[in-house]
Formats: C-alpha cells, sequence, structure tokens
C-alpha cells in the first residue's frame, strides 16, 4: 500500500472493492476500440477485479469516501428534482446531470437559485437564458458535481436553496391571432399592406395562423371598436403601425381606450423601442412599430414566445432588456440562440 502525492491509497484490486478509482483505467483492443474501460470515479465492484487484471492493474489508486461525504454521483442524482414540467434528467456520468426539453416552449430558468449554487462551491450549475423558444430534445441545463465527493452539508445546502424546480419548460400551444394593420395610407389603397406576410410567418413558427385581419384608418374609436370585437375572438392581438409619439399615431390612444391593461409601453430594445405590449382580460395585445417591417429580427420576436406559453408578461420582462436588447444584424443570423434580447 502507498500514498501518491494527493493522498490518495494505491491498493490491490482484491482491496479494492466498493472505493472510488482516482484515475481512468484504459483499454485498447487493436482496430476495435480504445478508450477508458473504467472512469475516475467508478465504484470498483467485485466483477471488475478481473477485468482490471486482465488491463494489467494489479494495484490501483482510489479514494475511501468519508461518510460525511456524497460520492460524484450520488450527489448529482439529488438533482434530479431541479427538473420541473416538460424537463427529462439524465445521468448521473461523472457526477454530471443534464436537463433535456420535453416539449417545444418557453424555457424558465430561476437565475437566483443557479447564481446561490454556484455561489456554495464544489457544485456547477448551468443552463441557457430564460425566457426563450426551445424545441423538443434541446439540452437546457446541466449540473456537475466537481470534486469525486463532496461534503453531505454541502449538498443539502444547495438543494435547500430552490423553492421550486428552478428548470421549466412551458409548452406552447396554438392561438388564433387577430392582426389589425393601421395607418390611412395603407386602408385608402394607396400603399399595399406588407405586414400580413411578416406577421403570419412569425406565427407559424408556434403553429398559429392569423384568423382575424382588419386594415384601419387612423380613427381612434374605429379602432377601438375592433380591438374589443377581436379580443372575443382571439387569443393574441397584434395591431402594426402607428406606435410612434407624433400627434397623427393613434394605435396607442385606441389601445388604451379599448380597456387594455399596458404593461409597457416602449421598450430598451433595438430595433423596437416604440413596441407596447398589454393584456385586455387575458388575451396579449402587442402595438408594434414600423421597424419589423425592415428587419427580420425585432423586439416583438422576444416576447412572441410568451404569448403562445401563456406566461403573463411582467414589466420588468421588457425594461430588464436593456442589457442585451441591441440586435447586431449579423450578416447570418442564428436568433433565438444569440445574444439578443439575453439578459
Amino acid at each position: 500500500m502507498k500514498a501518491d502525492k494527493r493522498g490518495d491509497i494505491a491498493i490491490k484490486v482484491e482491496e479494492a472493492v466498493g472505493k472510488v478509482l482516482m484515475h481512468d483505467v484504459t483499454s485498447i483492443r487493436p482496430g476495435k476500440f480504445k478508450g477508458p474501460m473504467f472512469k475516475k470515479g467508478h465504484v470498483i465492484k467485485e466483477e471488475d477485479v478481473e477485468n482490471l487484471k486482465d488491463l494489467g492493474k494489479y494495484n490501483v489508486f482510489v479514494y475511501d469516501i468519508p461518510d460525511d461525504e456524497y460520492h460524484e454521483d450520488e450527489a448529482g442524482r439529488l438533482f434530479a428534482g431541479f427538473a420541473g414540467k416538460n424537463v427529462e434528467v439524465s445521468g448521473p456520468s461523472e457526477g454530471k446531470m443534464l436537463f433535456t426539453s420535453l416539449a417545444g416552449g418557453m424555457v424558465l430558468i430561476d437565475k437566483k437559485t443557479v447564481d446561490g449554487v454556484n455561489g456554495i462551491g464544489g457544485i456547477a450549475f448551468t443552463t441557457v437564458h430564460s425566457n426563450i423558444p426551445v424545441s423538443p430534445n434541446d439540452k437546457v441545463a446541466g449540473i456537475r458535481i466537481i470534486p469525486l465527493s463532496l461534503k453531505k452539508e454541502t449538498v443539502h445546502k444547495a438543494l435547500d436553496l430552490a423553492s421550486g424546480p428552478p428548470v421549466e419548460v412551458v409548452p406552447f400551444s396554438e392561438k388564433k391571432v387577430g392582426l389589425i394593420v393601421t395607418g390611412n395610407e395603407v386602408a385608402s389603397g394607396r400603399i399595399k399592406d406588407a405586414f400580413r406576410p411578416v406577421i403570419e410567418k412569425k406565427v407559424a413558427k408556434y403553429g398559429s395562423r392569423i384568423c382575424k385581419f382588419s386594415i384601419m384608418g387612423d380613427d381612434p374609436h374605429e379602432l377601438k371598436t375592433e380591438i374589443k370585437r377581436m379580443s372575443r375572438e382571439c387569443g393574441l392581438i397584434i395591431l402594426t403601425g402607428g406606435m410612434s409619439v407624433d400627434p397623427d399615431d393613434t394605435t396607442k390612444t385606441a389601445i388604451n381606450e379599448a380597456g387594455v391593461e399596458t404593461v409597457a409601453y416602449g421598450a430598451p430594445v433595438l430595433p423596437g423601442n416604440m413596441f407596447m405590449a398589454g393584456y385586455l382580460g387575458e388575451v396579449p395585445v402587442f402595438g408594434v412599430p414600423a421597424c419589423a417591417l425592415y428587419f427580420d429580427i425585432t423586439v416583438l420576436d422576444l416576447f412572441l414566445p410568451y404569448a403562445f406559453a401563456g406566461v403573463r408578461i411582467r414589466k420588468s420582462d421588457i425594461t430588464g432588456r436593456g442589457y442585451g436588447g441591441y440586435c447586431r444584424h449579423c450578416e447570418v443570423c442564428i436568433f433565438p440562440r444569440c445574444g439578443f434580447g439575453k439578459c
């Protein structure tokens, strides 16, 4: 028996059963396989003894886990409860658990819990950004125990930080979408509407379509009436144009007069500063500025996931987008897998 510089113990394989292997044991079968037959952290079993000898390992470095510590895999397994609805957990493997989305939807991450766990030490909790769309089978988070064993007290301290599962996916649901295109120039036929194909393409990503469509002039009373009518038939209402502060831009006025509870008018996002979001009862109502005609990705793309997931938008969800809210208009767009709108 001998100790290496770390204090780990090298012992005969027959005496290593039940102890933790401190190094990979590589197997090479010419033309067939080369890689670890046993990985660092493996708990040696009785049936492993002869296999280790076949690999030339008659002595191995091992670690005897103290009673007040968990083996990395045992500790990792305890974090399976961090997966909420529509999230599947796989592992542990070398102390690592992976969290995978089971549905297309909006992922919700409790950042406070993530930061708290990472602040404890010995545990790495890594996630995607919250409030973004994900597809089925997307990896959304991982948690790993860093050392081969960790104090039980530390593990339970981390587990206690979560008041509920900090990783969840809210599935998207199909909605009837009402679209109101505003502006006298469009209503009179002088200019052809270009908004409908843009919005149709965006809502189609969520399995939905425009069921009600109107082109309206700038009369706020008529706009108000149309908003209220659509709210009885649609699950989402989008109004385009007329969202600036110019005196003749009346869409915002009509939205207010229709009884919409405004969450925020104006967003610290470019493109899309003049965005408006609110609710008429439970129906989301979005006022979309004209920039959506010119730019492929705008503020609207940040908040459509909320509407189709049925997650109510809070004012802070909008005002908190200033950090990261500047779109760089990359030559090759990879949204939503980029930094735009992430906070």
